[in-house]
């Protein structure tokens, strides 16, 4: 497949890269600052643009079969960012009629299980009141998305940690995987891949965890 990588130097994105290149896929890569971009291949192409309007990210976008985003806040004073960045990447994708696009978001913006235990129901309500303004972001990307014509999904992992792939993890569309706490940005990326050509998951929220 063709696909653009938003995000690229982060650490989903980049993983999405490695792994989308090993697979056999054509990857163009937007960064903002190709030093930090330690990836290579010779179906990598990576474009350095500025995020903050969609007609620099035109190019980025044209005639790819896929987008794929690991853009977000890092931090809470940069809360709204992912809203910004989402609306851009919106407006570039539907000027070149690309249709289908999977972001990373967070397991809070999604509905938590029902069968959660008391332990899990504490610690979603204890992060999301510490990350109110990031998560209200998210829940805005997520509605904004809602809104386009894009072939949106919508991936909510929890807590994030640097491991290799594993390719063992649950998804759930619509919903969470009970229990769920953590999973690597590897196996994020590896799911986000293997969901590009499932039509389930197609404007869905899909929560994945270990």
């Amino acid at each position: 497949m063709r696909l653009t990588v938003f995000g690229a130097t982060g650490g989903v994105g980049g993983e999405i890269v490695r792994q989308a290149l090993d697979a056999g896929h054509e990857v163009t890569a937007v960064v903002r600052d190709p030093a930090r971009l330690t990836v290579t291949g010779d179906r990598l192409h990576v474009v350095r643009a500025d995020l903050s309007g969609p007609e620099a990210l035109r190019t980025a976008v044209a005639g790819r079969e896929a987008v794929l985003s690991g853009l977000g806040a890092r931090s809470r004073k940069a809360a709204g960012v992912t809203m910004r960045l989402t609306r851009a990447v919106l407006a570039a994708m539907e000027a070149e009629d690309v249709r289908r696009l999977l972001i990373v978001n967070a397991a809070p913006v999604g509905p938590a299980p029902e069968d959660d235990g008391l332990l899990d129901r504490a610690l979603r309500s204890a992060v999301s009141a510490v990350l109110k303004d990031v998560y209200a972001d998210l829940r805005e990307a997520e509605a904004e998305l809602a809104r386009s014509g894009t072939e949106w999904t919508s991936v909510r992992p929890p807590r994030l940690l640097d491991r290799p792939l594993t390719g063992r993890y649950r998804t759930v569309v619509g919903g969470f995987p009970p229990g769920g706490r953590t999973i690597g940005r590897a196996d994020v990326a590896h799911a986000m891949l293997a969901m590009t050509e499932d039509p389930a998951t197609v404007r869905q929220g899909v929560g994945v965890a270990y």
